[in-house]
């Protein structure tokens, strides 16, 4: 079979599953998800030696040490896949739910009902985790998922994808709920952006030549982001023993992800302060700084910032500096370089943190917490499909909300139109 006869079995099949899915009840679901996490426990030393094959061959093709870590599946990653799955399981079902129902004058009821989208097309790179936490999602949400990884995780995603299967069926789901593109080939890729028969929305999470081809190429809609230049900024308000850790977190707890800081700012009034701290703590890391004029003032040993570097999404130890005039100035910058993902403020001044909360354009605003935790996990969704920059939709973390729409629904009595 050649790649557009199978990715349009494989879209076919995701349709066909899609139907029994939307009318799944959510015991069915639920027991799906704890039957996946089990299998993904009870294999985890399989999964793992499948991972190695992966780790292995990433090694011999040079993959960077943040590629190679976003690739491994350890003890750690493989428990947090689980606990995404139950944590999913644990949330109301939105599906089939009714708002804002009203009388109109002619006696019939007017609401809204949340509905899925249908069969949502995934594509990745790297992260093998994301074949567990989309094929949940998906499932609670009530769509089908088409899912293809990197070739770089194929042995990854393939066990994932049988411990997923697995799940699906001891709760007597369809297991093309959830499909594995079993090939590499590029063109696969292609076949499935342009599927609009079968896909009704493609989210892609990867690195900017991914997001920005599947952008460019897609006949779908896309849920997406391009990149993550997250800010903190430090206020002259700020308490400056929060703010250190909070910085400190947020650059280099994982620097291969997209909520990491990469630019810091620091009010001018107390940069003296805190910036040499900063310097020696991050110096300790192995964090590279690269700072403006004012910066270098205080941080003499600091690489000189380019134009660029504020626009540059590291996803490595190198950090960019500024110091601002204050918080005016420090929002200018977020709006201006910032790719809108998520940006911090330490103080405490209330109404700063207010106006700051208010006028940042991102899709998600922090005040005293670090960046890190603009995640789905985090914030409470189970796991997340991915981060959306986009306004229309779903923006932020994209859970099992974000995966679903709405219809209008009607409730009469006989009622005719006069």
């Amino acid at each position: 079979m050649n790649i557009t006869d199978y990715m349009q079995a494989v879209g076919q099949q995701a349709r066909a599953a899609a139907a029994v899915l939307a009318s799944a009840e959510t015991a069915a679901k639920n027991q799906a998800l704890h039957a996946m996490a089990d299998a993904l426990l009870a294999k985890a030393s399989w999964l793992q030696a499948e991972n190695a094959k992966d780790l292995s061959a990433g090694r011999a093709k040079g993959l960077d040490s943040a590629m190679l870590d976003r690739l491994t599946l350890s003890d750690k990653t493989l428990a947090g896949m689980a606990e995404g799955l139950r944590q999913i399981a644990s949330l109301a079902d939105p599906i089939g739910s009714i708002t804002d129902l009203n009388y109109r004058p002619t006696g019939i009821q007017v609401g809204r009902m949340r509905v899925p989208l249908g069969v949502i097309g995934i594509i990745y790179e790297s992260r093998p985790n994301v074949t567990a936490d989309a094929a949940g999602l998906c499932l609670k949400s009530g769509n089908a998922t088409i899912l293809r990884g990197g070739s770089e995780a194929i042995h990854s995603n393939r066990a994932i994808a049988a411990c997923v299967q697995d799940g699906l069926t001891a709760a007597n789901l369809p297991a093309n709920c959830v499909q594995v593109i079993e090939t590499t080939d590029r063109a696969a890729v292609g076949e499935l952006l342009r599927a609009k028969d079968y896909v009704d929305v493609i989210i892609p999470r990867g690195g900017k030549s991914l997001i920005e081809r599947v952008s460019q190429e897609s006949l779908i809609p896309v849920i997406k982001h391009l990149d993550g230049i997250c800010h903190v900024y430090i206020d002259d308000e700020a308490d400056l023993a929060k703010a250190v850790t909070v910085a400190l977190n947020a650059k280099t707890h994982r620097y291969g992800v997209c909520n990491a800081m990469e630019t810091l700012l620091v009010a001018e009034t107390v940069a003296a302060q805190i910036l040499p701290v900063l310097a020696a703590k991050f110096s300790e890391k192995g964090v590279e700084l690269r700072g403006c004029p004012k910066t270098r003032d205080y941080l003499p040993a600091a690489n000189a910032a380019t134009e660029a570097d504020w626009s540059t999404e590291y996803l490595a130890p190198i950090l960019s500096i500024r110091v601002v005039t204050g918080m005016q100035q420090a929002i200018e910058h977020i709006n201006q370089y910032g790719s809108h993902h998520t940006d911090a403020i330490m103080t405490e001044n209330y109404t700063k943190a207010r106006h700051f909360l208010r006028v940042v354009d991102s899709s998600s605003v922090i005040v005293n917490a670090s960046t890190r935790f603009a995640d789905g996990f985090e914030f409470g969704l189970g796991a997340e499909i991915g981060i959306s920059t986009d306004k229309l939709h779903a923006r932020g973390p994209v859970g099992l909300e974000g995966l679903t729409s709405q219809k209008y629904i009607v409730l009469g009595d006989g009622q005719i139109r006069l």
